[in-house]
């Protein structure tokens, strides 16, 4: 029905960000089901956001697939209408990947009751098309034990 608002944070309309030649991996690489983070081409450290040059050694930067596998580091659950098209409640989570400790980036959790979701939790990288635009989003880990 036209007006309703979106069954789940999925269907919701999301602020979406301009492409750069430093962010396009991050944000295109779902495309082909691939989360793309940086890593130091000199001293091997992943790097997050995307910038110019490694901040442990100034090394080069090249964006590199990673598992896509991590747990929660921290969240919150929103229960409030910031934006009224996106459902509530929904979650914001700090997740931090299984390839280096600190290695940690803003995202939802999806495929879950908002108040299953526990730190440490295990979770796996999905994307959501939005175009030339895939967010990546986690859900919890099915393979995990």
């Amino acid at each position: 029905m036209e007006g309703e608002a979106p069954a789940t944070l999925a269907d919701a309309p999301r602020m979406l960000p301009p492409l750069t030649d430093l962010n396009r991996p991050f944000w295109t690489g779902g495309a082909r089901g691939e989360l793309l983070i940086q890593r130091c081409q000199g001293c091997g450290t992943w790097v997050h956001p995307p910038t110019d040059r490694c901040p442990s050694c100034d090394g080069e930067l090249r964006a590199e697939p990673v598992s896509g596998r991590g747990n929660v580091f921290t969240f919150t659950i929103n229960r409030h209408p910031y934006n009224p098209a996106v459902p509530l409640p929904y979650v914001i989570a700090l997740v931090e990947l299984a390839e280096q400790e600190g290695l940690r980036f803003m995202t939802n959790i999806v495929g879950c009751e908002p108040d299953e979701v526990e730190i440490g939790m295990a979770v796996r990288v999905q994307f959501e098309d939005r175009g030339e635009i895939f967010v990546p989003v986690f859900a919890p880990d099915p393979d995990a034990g």
